[in-house]
């Protein structure tokens, strides 16, 4: 299936998204479809709630008030392939972590700077790879990553969708020990490590810096 057959289709009622089409096309467009789909099901819902709150007044609260619920941890569906991934949506804190330069680490803010990630998937590498290697944890937890993106200024995007689909596509990281944490593998390792930044002339003097 190429791009242009692709199927983007959205479900406000149950909450659910489908998009159907190649992994490279679902990977490519994923974030954008779920930030498109997320203002339309919010849209939806406001004016849903208006109609209703007119039409039945304050007998309408305790429903509405399910109803936003159930909105809230709906459940996604992506198709992709014919094949479907179901995730349900939480809300995570950042957990405290310590990112700053000390006598022998660079600080994030730095190390980010230098390693210029494109898009989610690269920063989410850069951030483990970091607390993997500067902060020597053998595991990453979820709410750690939120807190990397905290430290620079970066917009939060869905962490556990970002990882699971880096864990699916990227190969660059794999299942912690629970749900919610994450491991660098090799693949990722190299790719932080080598491949960025993008621009092949500035990994060495990048790399040279870190030592």
């Amino acid at each position: 299936m190429t791009p242009s057959e692709a199927k983007f289709k959205i479900n406000v009622r149950e909450g659910i998204v489908e998009i159907e089409g190649s992994s490279t096309f679902v990977e490519r467009h994923l974030e954008k479809f779920e930030e498109i789909c997320k203002s339309a099901i919010q849209e939806a819902m406001v004016k849903r709630i208006g109609r209703m709150r007119n039409e039945d007044g304050r007998n309408t609260d305790r429903m509405l008030e399910r109803d936003e619920s159930r909105t809230t941890v709906g459940l996604h569906a992506v198709k992709t392939n014919n094949k479907h991934l179901s995730r349900q949506h939480m809300v995570l804190p950042p957990i405290p972590v310590d990112l700053k330069a000390g006598s022998d680490k660079v600080g994030l803010r730095e190390f980010y700077n230098k390693k210029r990630p494109a898009n989610h998937y690269e920063k989410t590498a850069v951030f483990v790879y970091y607390l993997t290697k500067f902060n020597k944890q053998s595991e990453v937890k979820f709410g750690e990553i939120l807190s990397c993106y905290d430290e620079v200024d970066e917009k939060k995007p869905s962490i556990i969708d970002i990882v699971k689909n880096s864990i699916r596509y990227k190969g660059w990281l794999t299942q912690g020990s629970d749900k919610l944490s994450t491991v660098l593998t090799i693949s990722g390792e190299n790719f932080v490590g080598f491949d960025l930044p993008q621009n092949k002339e500035k990994v060495q003097t990048v790399m040279q810096s870190l030592d």
